[in-house]
């Protein structure tokens, strides 16, 4: 069969750190970024006769997501042992929820993807709380272990199969990291571990109910390494399926460096890991009253952000689905909006444009490499009042990057400010005139095209300060005189 005859059938099961100080189940700090083993106590490192202590602000968090995901939040869950050895999981279990989790069901809807039914919507399977295992560091000569993650909160966001191609699940991941931003659950850092994701996918023949055989590829920290990772492996399991072969349910390992995944072992079924609810933990109960005082501190959603963007400022979906991804972002643009703009579409712009293209380029957060945002919006404002034309805007905003100065100290010191004064334009017109007769004469004899020209001329002429508008009225009256 050709491979467009094929469909592929995709679940991603998401792992995200918990935005608490502390871990889940101790005491010790969960922040990122510490010496090796430093923040480690008798209890995430799994030593003997030592109870672990629920942490109520990580169960606060997880409902957060929960509710934010429109799941259906349990009144009653149970925490279970999850046995495997690994050298980074000391107890030699996890502790996690299986058959009683805390969130069950819910959805993601995808931003700027639809189908015959509207927004292409991915269904959830649940929400669960876990700890997370520690760390293995490789070396040539050996093996070392760093147990500083141990025991840091984790929700698990388990999707159903409802992902049909590395484009959807990239989408999905996007959207779900916007989510848990935007309610302050994760800060969604992917290069430091806060998310990754392990991603089921089978392929099998267009029009077919049945699924066909999974390989699940563990451990992927990047929207990049996800969709390679999912274009690869339904390439292969094709590519396998045409040439005779069947596929094996397997857990594999993404190669960033050769683009490839590689099995790691055979899957795992839920008995191998043997679960029984863990005796040093009580039911966690959730009430109904505190359900909904977690509701109603819950802040304005992505989803909801961009469809008023959408409503109110006129933004297409794609400008709106930018500005809403990251909630740092939509935070600057609304902090710009906030000076007076009357053009927000253009501030949006702004925003996409000269913004993000310095938070791109030099990789920090937008808050160390772009302006104060009512700096950017102050700027902006001087263009709406004529002060400032739109280029000399960008030559100030990029002297504002590197100097940390606001936007009328800059525009004041490389003396930007914009001339609109009809009698200087006039002048630098008649000047650009007198010097040019012969094309005076081409232009008038019907060769419009030279306007650009003779525009481009009074703008040197007045170094570039010269109104546009004023500019063009100007020279159309002399030339037409």
């Amino acid at each position: 069969m050709a491979a467009e005859e094929y469909e592929a059938v995709i679940g991603l099961e998401v792992h995200t750190h918990l935005l608490t100080n502390s871990k889940l189940f101790c005491g010790c700090s969960s922040a990122f970024g510490a010496g090796p083993n430093e923040n480690v106590c008798p209890v995430c490192m799994g030593m003997p006769g030592v109870l672990p202590v629920l942490n109520r602000h990580a169960v606060e968090l997880a409902i957060r997501a929960g509710l934010a995901a429109h799941c259906e939040i349990a009144h009653e869950s149970i925490f279970a042992r999850k046995s495997y050895f690994y050298p980074d999981l000391p107890k030699g279990y996890q502790i996690s929820q299986y058959e009683l989790p805390l969130c069950k069901g819910g959805y993601i809807d995808l931003p700027g993807i639809s189908d015959a039914d509207g927004p292409r919507r991915v269904r959830l399977v649940r929400i669960h709380m876990e700890e997370d295992a520690g760390k293995n560091i490789h070396e040539a000569d050996g093996s070392l272990v760093d147990f500083n993650r141990s025991s840091v909160p984790l929700v698990e966001i388990v999707s159903e199969p409802d992902i049909r191609s590395a484009a959807e699940a990239s989408a999905y991941l996007r959207e779900l990291r916007g989510i848990l931003r935007s309610i302050d659950a994760s800060d969604g850092k992917m290069e430091e571990g806060g998310l990754r994701c392990d991603v089921n996918v089978s392929v099998r023949p267009k029009g077919a109910t049945e699924y066909g055989t999974k390989t699940e590829i563990k451990n992927l920290n990047s929207f990049r390494f996800v969709e390679k990772a999912i274009e690869y492996e339904v390439a292969r399991q094709i590519d396998t399926l045409d040439a005779g072969g069947r596929i094996l349910q397997e857990t594999h390992l993404w190669d960033p460096v050769r683009e490839e995944t590689r099995p790691m072992r055979s899957k795992e079924f839920a008995n191998d890991y043997r679960y029984f609810p863990e005796p040093d933990l009580p039911p966690l109960r959730v009430t109904g009253e505190w359900i909904e005082e977690i509701k109603s501190t819950m802040p304005e959603l992505p989803a909801e952000k961009r469809a008023r963007f959408i409503r109110e400022i006129g933004l297409t979906e794609y400008e709106a689905t930018v500005l809403t991804e990251d909630r740092e972002v939509g935070n600057y643009f609304e902090t710009m909006v906030a000076a007076g703009l009357r053009n927000q579409k253009t501030a949006a712009n702004w925003v996409m444009t000269e913004v993000l293209r310095v938070v791109n380029e030099s990789g920090r957060p937008i808050g160390e490499a772009a302006p104060a945002a009512a700096e950017s919006g102050a700027l902006l404002k001087l263009v709406e009042q004529a002060t400032l034309s739109l280029n000399a805007a960008k030559t100030a905003f990029a002297a504002m990057c590197k100097s940390g100065k606001g936007a009328a100290a800059t525009v004041s010191e490389l003396g930007l400010v914009q001339v609109s004064d009809e009698g200087a334009i006039a002048g630098a017109c008649d000047r650009v005139l007198a010097a040019e007769p012969d094309k005076v004469a081409e232009y008038r004899a019907g060769r419009d095209k030279l306007f650009g020209f003779f525009v481009g001329q009074v703008m040197k002429a007045m170094g570039g300060k010269g109104n546009p508008k004023v500019v063009n009225e100007i020279l159309k009256a002399k030339l037409a005189g």
